[in-house]
């Protein structure tokens, strides 16, 4: 109990400092830019590059190949194509389909770097060395494959810029990130915490397992055993998702139990939005299921630690930050040669954010 004690006092000690929600300090990097929304005369930039936008390239250049010859790609709609399957037009030996994509893969990869160049020209992001991408879409051989030729544009263009595709799944990069917003004072000591990242279409709740013993720095963190929910599928409103979250959260407590994990009393979120220092959302929520979440009396972090009020035998704390930072922050134990650099998470939309980080507190140990 007196454990417990001290690391609630020291936790309210260092709140202001290093575990407010949405924090631009955290404790090894500095959050100079999430979120970020840049318009045109067409709209927001970012929906240029998503997987919307790929469909719909797909869609364009299906289209073009089947002006009187069959369609390549069969009679499923494209919006009906699932990953696996364009991935299959890729390789199953008939040119046309795999032409047909691979169009698709060239102009978004275009698309791509149209975007972050635009991004690049802004104060915040100037002086970039590295991009890191994450987010569905690149778990795909197409989506891999488009940011693997977005670089070479870029090298092309005289670019000395990488971009990379996350080194981690990104299912798994939502949940890894976690441990970054969190000072090592608090994890001191105990082998895992629990995260959470809520999307669009599911919901990921998972025990990341911190193996200090291989690196200090979490190079090794990795997600022993997770729950995933496609919310999309029951359409739930609010509180119904926030009532299914406490319960994930719940079995994954017992869970870590049984396996005799030792769980920090600490749970990371990962959530779409802009994430205010009291725990509200006030936009970039809108994809979220039920609707309403963006609002200064809902408050997702306090309503799930009254949901999940102990860890053990110690008072949970729940700290929330941008679902695209919280994957960027997974990178960080690989980028010890980078100060300035940036995220871009491919989804149903396009999120970003950007760090300035110092590379002799971030080395692999």
């Amino acid at each position: 109990m007196a454990k417990a004690t001290r690391a609630r006092a020291e936790m309210e000690r260092s709140k202001g400092k290093h575990i407010a929600h949405g924090a631009g300090d955290l404790p090894r990097v500095r959050v100079d830019e999430y979120n970020f929304e840049i318009k045109d005369k067409n709209g927001f930039i970012g929906d240029r590059a998503n997987k919307e936008a790929f469909k719909e390239m797909i869609a364009r250049w299906r289209k073009i190949a089947s002006d009187n010859a069959p369609d390549p790609l069969g009679r499923k709609q494209t919006e009906m194509l699932s990953k696996r399957t364009i991935d299959r037009f890729l390789t199953d030996g008939k040119p046309a389909a795999a032409v047909t994509v691979w169009s698709a893969i060239e102009e978004f990869a275009h698309e791509l770097v149209s975007v972050l160049l635009r991004y690049l020209a802004e104060k915040s992001w100037s002086g970039t060395q590295k991009v890191v991408v994450g987010g569905g879409f690149v778990s795909s051989q197409a989506g891999a494959l488009s940011i693997k030729r977005a670089q070479m544009i870029l090298r092309k263009q005289g670019s000395a810029m990488e971009l990379n595709i996350i080194r981690h799944h990104p299912d798994d990069a939502g949940l890894i990130g976690s441990v970054h917003l969190l000072p090592h004072w608090m994890l001191k000591g105990h082998q895992a915490i629990l995260a959470v990242d809520i999307g669009g279409t599911n919901i990921r709740v998972g025990v990341v397992e911190l193996n200090t013993q291989k690196a200090k720095n979490f190079a090794h963190a990795k997600v022993g055993k997770s729950h995933v929910w496609r919310h999309a599928d029951d359409e739930p409103n609010r509180t119904t998702c926030v009532e299914k979250v406490a319960a994930m959260l719940r079995h994954m407590v017992e869970h870590a139990r049984k396996k005799k994990l030792d769980l920090a009393p600490a749970v990371g979120i990962a959530c779409p939005g802009i994430i205010e220092e009291t725990g509200s959302i006030t936009r970039g929520a809108q994809n979220l299921p039920g609707g309403n979440w963006e609002s200064e009396s809902f408050n997702l972090p306090e309503v799930l630690r009254r949901a999940v009020p102990k860890i053990g035998d110690q008072d949970s704390f729940f700290v929330m930050h941008n679902d695209a930072v919280v994957q960027g922050l997974s990178q960080l134990p690989f980028l010890d040669d980078a100060q300035s650099w940036g995220v871009l998470t491919i989804g149903t939309g396009l999120g970003n954010a950007h760090f300035s980080t110092k590379p002799e507190l971030n080395k692999v140990a």
